[in-house]
């Protein structure tokens, strides 16, 4: 979900919300081009209702489609074509001659939706470049807040989101007015999906209890509808708002204008936040818990492949493949079966069981399908996948613990029903242990606590 003053403005921060590699409208491929007739190719892809299919009504713009023709396929009514036409015609101007030089008309682009992500894909420059230029031209968001009482009265809700939009002639006027006292900022989980879910919410929405009963003012930044730390009372500001360095950046700096920002919480909302812990690190913002640098060694899983051999700990025999042909050669070394993932993921997405070669070239193919690239650019120094040996018949267990740097509290060790390899979003678990003997449970527990110290981790640790 998301919110601007202008269809188009809107459309693109819910698309940039996703959490799916989306900056906007971007391109995407249509099957069945090229090898036949193309335009039954086109006409077939939007008649059929996918997740995808407002990326192929666009991508049909470009090739040269007609609203008309487009409408006849899909049935998408002809005002809500005529927006995303407008967005396209803007993309096709922003490649032909750059970047605008004016703030008039760079801000008339950022009132459009357009990322500086997105504006840094049409003109090959790079994104941090983007921003500065955008900034130097004084082109910042402000901030509306939503009126709750209908225009009766003013509204005293601090529920806000972003526009670069203004409903007359001049710049937007901005409504955040950014309170005096001491602040936390909490990064919420976006969108729920499996591995990202409800607990994140959760975890989120008592850290702005604990945080307010401590005297701090409270802030959430989340995109996420119909959950608690989106309802306007939870926290005492509310940013509805995507969760990308671009937005929280914007955010932050208009909280730092008044009052003391005490720092902001990344780790209650999964890996939606943990993303951004090093933008906001190298924006000296201060984040308050595990550090940055202890959530990578967590995230990278060469380094904590590292961390457990010095820590003297087991673990299955893995690999770190950075090219398809590296991948094949460690599933060989390692043995099938395999589970594989993408390296730089806590939240269990696009992890399999992989049973044998073709299984392996499959999932390939689908991660390259999936992500529009290809293979080499799917799995390489930069995006490398995590291959493990899975244990067959074995007994998967999550432990929960609290940290201070210091101590370590085990708050639950919990048995999973299924066996391992099912994901903990779509498995049960038996609260405490239903099969394992005081021994195992002990060394659970002292395992967990080596991790915890050498992590030096400041607040909640899970270890599965």
């Amino acid at each position: 979900m998301a919110i601007g003053r202008t269809f188009q403005e809107s459309l693109q921060k819910a698309l940039r919300s996703l959490e799916n590699g989306f900056t906007g409208l971007d391109e995407i491929a249509i099957e069945g081009l090229g090898q036949g007739d193309d335009k039954n190719a086109v006409r077939a892809a939007l008649g059929t209702p996918t997740p995808e299919r407002i990326l192929k009504v666009a991508q049909a713009m470009r090739l040269g489609f007609s609203d008309q023709d487009i409408h006849a396929s899909c049935k998408i009514d002809p005002w809500f074509l005529a927006e995303i036409r407008g967005l396209i015609e803007a993309e096709a101007e922003i490649r032909a001659k750059g970047l605008p030089a004016s703030a008039g008309a760079l801000r008339r682009l950022k009132a459009m939706g357009f990322s500086d992500a997105r504006l840094a894909k049409f003109t090959g420059i790079a994104p941090a470049a983007v921003t500065r230029r955008r900034r130097a031209l004084g082109v910042r968001p402000v901030f509306k807040r939503i009126d709750s009482c209908a225009a009766e009265f003013a509204s005293p809700t601090a529920y806000m989101y972003s526009t670069y939009a203004a409903p007359f002639a001049g710049a937007p006027v901005c409504e955040a007015a950014p309170s005096d006292k001491n602040k936390i900022v909490i990064l919420g989980g976006g969108p729920n999906r499996i591995g990202q879910g409800i607990e994140f919410d959760y975890c989120c929405c008592h850290a702005a209890f604990a945080l307010k009963e401590a005297g701090y003012e409270t802030i959430m930044v989340n995109c996420n509808p119909e959950t608690v730390s989106t309802d306007y009372d939870t926290s005492d500001r509310l940013y509805f708002e995507p969760l990308t360095a671009e937005d929280v950046l914007e955010i932050i700096e208009t909280e730092q204008s008044g009052g003391q920002l005490r720092g902001v919480i990344v780790q209650f909302g999964g890996q939606t936040p943990l993303k951004l812990a090093e933008a906001l690190e190298q924006a000296k913002i201060p984040i308050l818990g595990t550090s940055p640098d202890m959530i990578d060694l967590a995230e990278d899983r060469d380094r904590f492949k590292q961390l457990l051999q010095k820590l003297s700990l087991r673990q299955p025999t893995s690999g770190v493949a950075t090219s398809p042909k590296h991948a094949r050669a460690i599933a060989e070394e390692v043995g099938y079966p395999i589970v594989i993932r993408p390296s730089y993921v806590l939240g269990g997405r696009a992890m399999e069981i992989v049973a044998d070669a073709a299984q392996l070239e499959r999932y390939i193919t689908r991660l390259a399908s999936d992500l529009d690239r290809p293979s080499e650019l799917v799995v390489s120094p930069k995006r490398p996948l995590l291959i493990d040996r899975y244990l067959s018949d074995a007994i998967e267990v999550d432990v929960d613990c609290l940290a201070d740097g210091k101590d370590t509290i085990i708050v639950g060790i919990m048995e999973h029903i299924e066996e391992a390899g099912i994901h903990s979003g779509d498995s049960a678990c038996a609260l405490p242990p239903h099969s394992l003997n005081k021994t195992a449970i002990a060394e659970l527990e002292r395992q967990t606590r080596g991790l915890a110290l050498a992590r030096k981790v400041g607040g909640l640790m899970n270890v599965q």
